[in-house]
């Protein structure tokens, strides 16, 4: 929906306006689409039956065109008339007088003329009131249909989205009252749309599980049939969505959409070398395993995966897939063997802090712990994981103050500023994530960005860069991601002094206008596991010893600084 944003605020026109993927305009009030989609949420929740990563979301949207009673009409028609299923019950929003939005009265009396018996939910904000996303924009009450699948569960097929309101600030501000804003109605109303299309296929195909549909029977065939329930679906979701990130481009990585890869090959992978490890418990004792590899399978998955798609994604290439998955083992294997093996010497209970341990020095994540050895990590959660690492952090940054304090941190040093040894730690922070926003900027936006300025107070930090044009709020919120991710990754941070030349020669930034001596500082934040450097510039300093010490960063706004220059401000918390 995001790419139709600006039609239902009318900052564009979609008759006129050019679209920035089509490169022309759409030439109509109404628009439809399949989106290949991707939730990182549900990333620890696969191996359930309902959970995926990647998914298709199908989408039908209107500027103007045509309002609740034609969406409404055309959802029916489509679902008990084209695809032959019997809606089970609709949603419909209930009202909230906080904000001055009354009962969805309206789509009620729509449902009510296309099936007198059909059943209608009331519900509030949390379930059928859409938006705003970001810091503002278009929102609306939502209707819900609901099928049921083949094991006679009642599943959400389709959300049809009013944006009837607009409002100048967050979802936050909205529940929590408006904060003195006001929701206002829009000159022209639209419809956005989304419907799943594995959801679509569980309750036309009467499955009970989304991977009971064809669209995932053929990778199914590939996998060993002694596999557990979980263990085949975290297979097959894994492999399909790490086949499309691959073949759209992304490269595992430890920083951004590369991370979320790596996250995803490294699990199935370490199901891989189980298998292989015990091969003669999955196939017998008297089975021939001559030449068996653990990545056969994943080999055959992502064959699997392209034979599947292949003819509505044409730039899906197995080759392409097999080669990247070849690599990511070759880097992976010993980190397994090395995780799997202080993995058995760990206590017959993991704790949160045994299993931090485990991921931080040796590579084993939490996902793969909890697959790999179910009876020893038992009682771990995901909280209790999460709440070591912060306190991880703390410890890291009381160290940061320690190592600082006291070394002439307290004046203007280029463009950091600090007037008071309690701000150090702060300060230290923010300018860590000053070197990782740059960083962040170039992975998002291209390489050609250049920092031209900056600036560094207790409250934030000021980034000033070379750009052409506003940055995008899809844009600013991967760039927010990536930095986060980095942050999440807890790099190793050093510093080193050299020649200019050399540090030139090593890809090290700096300063747009910035000229330096014969000799400079250099400071690199990168993966300690790997080498992999995720930032690397000309700096004097002060800065955390890892990234894990910054805490969670917020980009706060951004502007035009002056022609060709844009400004960023962000925050730590």
């Amino acid at each position: 929906m995001q790419q139709f944003k600006p039609y239902y605020t009318g900052e564009a026109d979609p008759v006129a306006t050019i679209h920035p993927t089509l490169g022309r305009p759409l030439g109509l009030k109404n628009a439809a689409s399949i989106q290949k989609s991707f939730r990182t949420s549900d990333i620890d929740e696969v191996g359930d039956e309902r959970h995926l990563t990647f998914f298709e979301m199908m989408g039908n949207f209107s500027f103007g065109g045509y309002f609740k009673e034609d969406a409404i009409r055309y959802a029916y028609e489509f679902l008990t008339r084209e695809m032959g299923l019997e809606i089970e019950y609709v949603t419909v929003f209930e009202g909230l007088g906080t904000i001055g939005v009354p009962e969805d009265t309206e789509s009620q009396k729509i449902w009510r003329a296309l099936d007198p018996g059909i059943t209608i939910v009331k519900q509030g904000m949390d379930d059928v009131f859409w938006g705003p996303t970001g810091s503002s924009g278009p929102c609306g009450p939502t209707t819900e249909i609901y099928c049921k699948n083949g094991a006679g569960q009642d599943i959400e097929v389709w959300n049809i989205v009013f944006n009837e309101f607009f409002f100048a600030g967050s979802r936050e501000e909205l529940l929590a009252g408006g904060a003195g804003k006001k929701l206002e109605r829009l000159k022209t109303p639209g419809v956005d749309t989304g419907m799943g299309l594995e959801r679509l296929a569980m309750c036309a195909q009467k499955t009970s599980t989304i991977f009971e549909t064809d669209l995932f029977s053929g990778m199914a065939a590939a996998l060993p049939a002694p596999m557990s329930a979980a263990a085949r679906r975290i297979f097959l979701d894994h492999a399909r969505a790490s086949v499309f990130l691959i073949c759209d481009g992304v490269r595992p990585s430890n920083r951004g959409a590369g991370y979320t890869l790596r996250r995803l090959m490294r699990r199935v992978m370490a199901h891989e070398y189980l298998i292989h490890a015990n091969a003669r418990q999955y196939f017998g004792e008297d089975a021939d395993l001559t030449g068996f590899v653990p990545r056969d399978y994943y080999f055959d998955l992502a064959r699997a995966v392209a034979e599947c798609y292949g003819e509505a994604y044409s730039d899906l290439n197995a080759t392409d897939a097999q080669t990247v998955i070849g690599e990511e083992w070759s880097r992976f294997e010993q980190v397994v063997k090395n995780g799997l093996r202080e993995l058995a010497r760990s206590p017959a209970r993991l704790s949160a802090q045994d299993s931090f341990r485990l991921s931080q020095s040796f590579g084993l994540s939490f996902e793969a712990q909890k697959d790999i050895d179910p009876a020893r990590t038992a009682g771990l959660t995901r909280e209790a994981f999460d709440a070591e690492f912060k306190k991880h952090q703390e410890v890291s940054r009381a160290g940061s103050v320690a190592k600082f304090g006291g070394h002439g941190l307290y004046m203007k040093t280029g463009e950091v500023t600090i007037r008071d040894e309690s701000e150090v730690e702060r300060v230290t922070r923010l300018h860590t994530a000053t070197h990782l926003l740059h960083a962040a900027l170039r992975a998002a936006l291209g390489p050609d960005v250049r920092q031209d300025g900056s600036d560094i107070t207790v409250e934030r930090t000021r980034f000033d860069f070379r750009f052409p044009r506003k940055v995008a709020p899809d844009e600013l919120k991967e760039v927010e991601r990536w930095v986060n991710d980095a942050i999440r990754r807890d790099l190793r941070v050093s510093w080193e002094e050299m020649a200019y030349e050399d540090a030139v020669r090593k890809g090290a930034l700096g300063f747009f206008r910035q000229k330096y001596p014969p000799r400079v500082k250099v400071y690199t934040m990168a993966d300690a596991a790997t080498g992999e450097v995720f930032s690397r510039e000309f700096c004097g300093g002060p800065h955390v010893g890892h990234t894990g010490e910054v805490g969670v960063f917020k980009i706060l706004k951004e502007e035009a600084s002056s022609a060709g220059v844009r400004r960023i401000r962000g925050t730590v918390g």
